[in-house]
């Protein structure tokens, strides 16, 4: 029998892991994932940004947790050794109509306690970004890159040599109330545990469900594809370079971001994922699509958001016209600069009244805790949300 019981082996489970073992020395703990290697999906397939926190509203989770997050990820990469760099980001403004906008972004970053903000006019811009054309934009040296996947590795070892147990292979089926404790049954057998917190992203929804937790908030997949800069036009870009969010798309947008390794990668799109593991365009799964197409929450946004989420799919098909929306920052690209690159699923959680959920969600009762919703920025807030589901875990278990 575990003390606890963690249903997702991706970042913020194994961060979750750690920081309850590094509390609770003599704690017995498990971590169970259905795939053969731990940060399979959303924590080994992102872009890899360090997020500064300059996008969240004030007071709200997202931005107190990301903050206090960022720091610690420094420092726990110095302690580790794993490598990061602080390449910064332009938020650029290419309009003016975007500029009351840009100027609402750095109030809140202001607000958010963001590190060394500055403001930049076009000769600023250029001198950082030699190749980006903009009328002004927010300079945000604490944003850098990592490899998560590196990160998420690194929690693991924490939990092993904690003496915590992480269990692969193991996809759970149900989660059962028994007199005194949770069983969970997975495809490699059942086991017991008093308590269970669920961190289990693309299927957050259906996990809370199995415990008898309402469905809403839903999870409905969106892939992200992106291109890859050929090798000999990367000096095109120094750091980090995106735009000014619009406020009529519930996505920040196609940008520019250099990797640990090299690479620039340009992207994302955001486009319905077919699948919760849709990776590919041909990818389906029946269950999967029945369930977000028949959402009313789904109906509705894509009622409110049908012309962006058409211009996201053409793009989506079409290199040139996805070229073409990266060009309004960088002219000198051209589709034939560029190569296809990897995708991602992001697991957003949507209301039934069609609005996406912006803000990490946490909810549960004496024996469950649910990590409901943990988009970005999950992976750089990883060691912060652990830190805030322990002190959750703590009084609702009684640990």
């Amino acid at each position: 029998m575990y003390d606890i019981a963690i249903v997702g082996a991706g970042i913020v489970g194994l961060a979750t892991g750690r920081e309850l073992l590094r509390r609770h020395p003599r704690l017995r703990l498990a971590i169970l994932d259905k795939e053969d290697r731990i940060a399979a999906h959303q924590s080994g397939r992102n872009s890899g940004v360090i997020h500064s926190g300059i996008y969240y509203a004030p007071g709200s989770l997202k931005a107190k947790l990301c903050v206090e997050g960022r720091r610690a990820l420094w420092a726990y990469c110095d302690a580790k050794r794993i490598e990061y760099r602080q390449v910064g980001k332009l938020i650029v403004a290419t309009g003016e109509q975007e500029l009351p906008r840009l100027q609402k972004l750095w109030e809140r970053g202001l607000a958010n306690g963001i590190e060394q903000l500055e403001l930049l006019d076009a000769r600023g811009i250029r001198e950082r970004e030699p190749h980006c054309t903009g009328i002004r934009a927010i300079s945000s040296p604490a944003t850098g890159i990592v490899d998560f996947g590196a990160v998420a590795n690194a929690y693991a070892g924490d939990v092993r040599d904690m003496g915590g147990e992480i269990i692969t292979q193991s996809a759970v089926t149900g989660i059962t109330r028994t007199a005194g404790s949770m069983r969970i049954d997975s495809t490699s057998g059942s086991v017991e545990a008093r308590r269970v917190i669920t961190c289990g992203g693309l299927y957050a929804d259906r996990l809370a469900q199995m415990t008898g937790e309402r469905p809403d908030p839903k999870v409905v997949p969106f892939r992200g594809d992106y291109r890859i800069l050929k090798p000999h036009k990367r000096h095109l870009i120094n750091g980090n370079i995106y735009p000014v969010p619009d406020p009529e798309f519930p996505f920040l947008g196609v940008h520019f971001t250099p990797r640990m390794n090299g690479e620039v990668w340009l992207g994302p799109n955001a486009v319905l994922a077919f699948a919760r593991e849709g990776y590919r365009f041909t990818t389906v799964n029946a269950r999967d699509l029945v369930e977000t197409l028949t959402y009313r929450g789904f109906q509705r946004l894509a009622r409110r958001h049908f012309s962006l989420g058409m211009q996201e799919l053409y793009r989506d098909v079409v290199a040139r016209a996805y070229v073409d929306a990266l060009r309004r920052f960088v002219p000198e690209l051209r589709p034939e600069d560029t190569l296809p690159g990897p995708s991602g699923i992001q697991a957003q959680a949507l209301t039934e009244q069609g609005t996406l959920i912006d803000d990490f969600v946490f909810e549960g009762s004496d024996r469950v805790l649910h990590v409901r919703n943990a988009p970005s920025p999950a992976a750089t807030a990883s060691l912060a949300i652990a830190a805030y589901i322990a002190d959750d875990a703590s009084k609702r278990f009684g640990l």
